[in-house]
């Protein structure tokens, strides 16, 4: 008899939601990726789009919600999602989620649209500590969104065009605002896009450094989050870290680096599913 559930983890962020469908072992501890999908919001209602993703990924897998689905988790802003079973903190979905893309990390970096936060966790994936920058958007992946539309960037070119670099300015970063001028300043100095953008991965990975510096992160250190597809922005953190710090740090990131909170929802849905499943069986005997 087969140990294996199905569960579902949705993330709905400040730009996209996205969502997952894990088989979970418990007994064998093989917790893998079904399916997988991201939408952008964009001027929709997040709860339409959330509705909408569930049915897709349950259909597209041939899924019945109430039959094949042990636990349906939600993190990031969970009121968003209608049929959950349970709720997650972002943090904690995060953390969990960053361990499943490696598994013997005990640092996460959740770089989001909103704001960066370094996390510690411990061997079973919990939070023990954790440092995040302040809410202004200039240290965010909505800041590099704002800036790449200004620039007729696509947000998935950021990166690559990163890399091209050679004499990067980078912006004051003192708040989005001001920030944002100094970019349009950049333009009209002629400089190129892809000093411009190397310029704001820099701006922005030095605030992740700092954060590492402030936890006395450890060694691995896993890049997750929509930023940690962004591979201008790990070479940034890998070149700002070696600069500054005596430790030399190994940074990891994944193609579904996006996709962690909802990941690691879903993995604690499978927890909690059978930690209820347990009390039941307690208060029946």
């Amino acid at each position: 008899m087969s140990n294996t559930i199905y569960t579902m983890g949705v993330d709905v962020g400040g730009s996209y939601i996205k969502g997952v469908i894990m088989s979970y072992d418990r007994e064998s501890g093989d917790h893998r990726i079904v399916d997988k999908q991201t939408e952008k919001i964009r001027k929709r209602n997040p709860k339409d789009v959330a509705a909408e993703m569930v049915e897709l990924l349950l259909s597209r897998n041939n899924l019945n919600y109430e039959k094949d689905i042990a636990y349906m988790a939600s993190t990031g802003e969970g009121e968003m999602v209608e049929r959950k079973t349970g709720h997650f903190y972002s943090m904690t979905s995060h953390a969990r989620g960053g361990r499943f893309f490696t598994p013997h990390a005990n640092t996460i970096v959740d770089m989001g649209a909103l704001y960066v936060r370094a996390i510690k966790v411990n061997e079973q994936g919990r939070v023990v500590d954790y440092k995040m920058t302040g809410q202004c958007a200039s240290g965010s992946g909505q800041f590099i969104e704002n800036i790449s539309r200004y620039l007729g960037l696509a947000v998935e070119e950021v990166g690559a065009i990163s890399l091209q670099a050679d004499h990067p300015e980078t912006p004051s970063g003192i708040c989005a605002v001001l920030a944002e001028t100094d970019v349009i300043n950049l333009v009209s100095k002629g400089l190129s896009t892809p000093n411009i953008v190397k310029g704001i991965n820099l701006s922005i990975a030095n605030r992740i450094v700092k954060l590492l510096g402030s936890l006395r992160a450890e060694s691995p250190i896993v890049l997750c989050g929509g930023m940690g597809m962004n591979v201008g922005m790990i070479q940034a953190v890998e070149e700002l870290t070696a600069e500054s710090s005596k430790t030399k740090f190994e940074f990891i990131s994944s193609p579904d680096a996006i996709y962690s909170g909802a990941i690691g929802a879903a993995l604690w849905g499978g927890y909690r599913y059978y930690i209820l499943k347990e009390k039941e069986a307690a208060v029946v005997a």
